[in-house]
């Protein structure tokens, strides 16, 4: 496996991201994974990586700029205000993103994912009409400044994998999302896990000391990995079987 970091520019923003790039010839899949409000970190970078390893070239896109980590929960949401007043900044990065992935001659352009965490950029990228596969987000806030009107296309299936306990995500979220949804006609489905809260794929969830609300789920996490997994099996594949990178489910990763 080969990392390499790559710079871009988003939002008018000089973004830095991680690329990892599986062992072998041709061009593979590819996908994005966004990282949750912090930014580039150990979590994200460790689910590109092992994306990588079943065979996807996997980008660990930027957050805040120049590949910031901003460890204070409350310092990054003041920083990502701006993105949640305007979620033409939070599509522009993630715009930014996906061209510097679909650049790279290593990947298939036909064959892109989106993933994230959190922060609702995978779905903000679905809502622009990006020409992607699939959208998969894990405990992403499912609101929208910008709602989507009949007259909006979604290109990609759209899943979304949320804790049933999450106070981020209530259940009036939840109606609202499948409401739009149903407006745009996509193809949706939200996975709800059942005594989950916030941040239950991220293992350091816990060292903040918020049970309450921010907590990791060794449950959860397979299953809504294994719910991504089985996706990618459906969208990515040239041939739409198991004969991609995505059908190797085992390979699991553990934060």
């Amino acid at each position: 496996m080969q990392r390499e970091t790559i710079d871009y520019n988003g939002d008018g923003v000089a973004m830095r991201g991680e690329l990892f790039i599986p062992s072998g010839e041709g061009r593979r899949a590819g996908v994005l994974v966004f990282p949750e409000a912090f930014g580039i970190g150990d979590h994200v970078i460790n689910r590109a990586e092992r994306l990588a390893e079943l065979g996807y070239v996997a980008l660990a896109c930027d957050l805040h700029g120049n590949g910031r980590y901003i460890d204070d929960l409350t310092a990054a949401m003041k920083e990502l205000e701006p993105l949640f007043a305007d979620p033409g900044k939070t599509r522009a990065r993630a715009a930014a993103a996906l061209n510097a992935l679909t650049a790279r001659p290593e990947v298939d352009p036909a064959r892109i994912a989106a993933i994230g965490f959190c922060f609702p950029m995978p779905l903000e990228l679905a809502r622009s009409g990006a020409d992607i596969r699939t959208v998969v987000g894990f405990h992403t806030g499912l609101q929208s400044t910008q709602p989507l009107t009949s007259a909006d296309v979604i290109k990609s299936s759209i899943l979304v994998c949320i804790g049933g306990d999450d106070p981020y995500i209530p259940v009036a979220d939840r109606v609202a999302f499948e409401a739009e949804m149903r407006l745009a006609e996509a193809d949706w489905q939200i996975e709800v896990y059942g005594r989950t809260v916030h941040s239950f794929t991220n293992t350091g969830a816990d060292r903040r000391g918020m049970p309450d609300t921010l907590r990791y789920s060794p449950m959860s996490d397979r299953r809504s990995w294994a719910a991504m997994l089985a996706r990618f099996d459906e969208v990515l594949s040239p041939r739409g079987g198991r004969d991609d990178p995505g059908g190797r489910m085992s390979t699991y990763p553990t934060g």
